[in-house]
């Protein structure tokens, strides 16, 4: 007997935009390597829609929104997609909507 699928929600992101988060952060440039994502990430030092996450294989994609205590600064970004490989920062900058930092100073 064949299993029916279920309806797809319309604003459901199409899963080829998901994206494994190790690689979206490295693909957006907030971080050099895999290998130092992965350890933000197994840090607890990056939440996605609130929820800390430290496994690094966790998909994201567009809508979903990732909160990083990075070294310097917090940031808040709105995922709006994914890259196939590391580009230039003009071009990793186009993979999100920056919500602001928590170091921001007024």
């Amino acid at each position: 007997m064949a299993r029916q699928r279920e309806p797809r929600d319309e604003d459901a992101p199409d899963p080829a935009e998901r994206q494994r988060l190790d690689k979206w952060l490295v693909y957006a440039r907030f971080a050099r390597t895999r290998s130092m994502a992965t350890d933000l990430v197994e840090g607890g030092r990056v939440r996605v829609n609130g929820q800390r996450v430290t496994n690094t294989s966790r998909l994201v994609g567009p809508g979903d929104v990732l909160t990083m205590a990075l070294p310097h600064a917090t940031k808040v970004v709105r995922i709006l997609g994914a890259a196939e490989r590391r580009g230039s920062f003009p071009d990793a900058q186009q993979l999100y909507e920056d919500l602001g930092s928590g170091n921001e100073r007024t």
